[in-house]
């Protein structure tokens, strides 16, 4: 009996881990078909997140900005909802032209289709920002270390 529960409570050996028919994946990206290191290689956590605070905290600036221009006191009232739009859109928008925002830009990353497209589209683009900016679909990741977002969207966030 004790061999019957060892066979699944061990669960299975490394070599079978993941689908087999997506292909080995020795390294994060390998499925697909991501160099290991150097450009072109999927980007870690820590950096993306460093990257979205730097678009927040240029979308702060911008909506301050907005908000000393704003002579009636409307925007005040609203100010995270014009934060929020900010983001939105300088996310969509840059996304969409450069394949970066500015944050990814200065700490040198970009998305990238992963699905044989030339480039992220600006419906990809919108889908992907506003499910980052719903924060939980990007906790969830993939054996890759893609968020819910990139896999939807048929992305990735890759070293320039």
């Amino acid at each position: 009996m004790a061999r019957t529960f060892g066979s699944w409570l061990s669960g299975p050996p490394p070599s079978e881990a993941g689908d087999a028919s997506q292909g080995p994946n020795d390294y994060a990206g390998q499925r697909l078909g991501l160099p290991q290191s150097g450009p072109g290689s999927l980007v870690g956590t820590g950096r993306r997140v460093l990257a979205v605070t730097l678009d927040w905290l240029i979308a702060m600036g911008l909506g301050s900005l907005v908000g000393s221009l704003d002579r009636t006191g409307t925007l005040a009232d609203h100010r995270s909802l014009v934060l929020e739009a900010i983001w939105v859109v300088i996310g969509i928008v840059s996304v969409r032209l450069f394949t970066f925002t500015p944050g990814q830009l200065a700490l040198g990353l970009q998305v990238v289709s992963v699905d044989h497209r030339q480039h992220v589209g600006i419906g990809r683009a919108a889908v992907r920002v506003l499910l980052v900016a719903l924060v939980i679909p990007a906790l969830f990741t993939d054996a890759d270390g893609r968020g819910f977002q990139d896999r939807l969207t048929g992305t990735a966030v890759v070293r320039r």
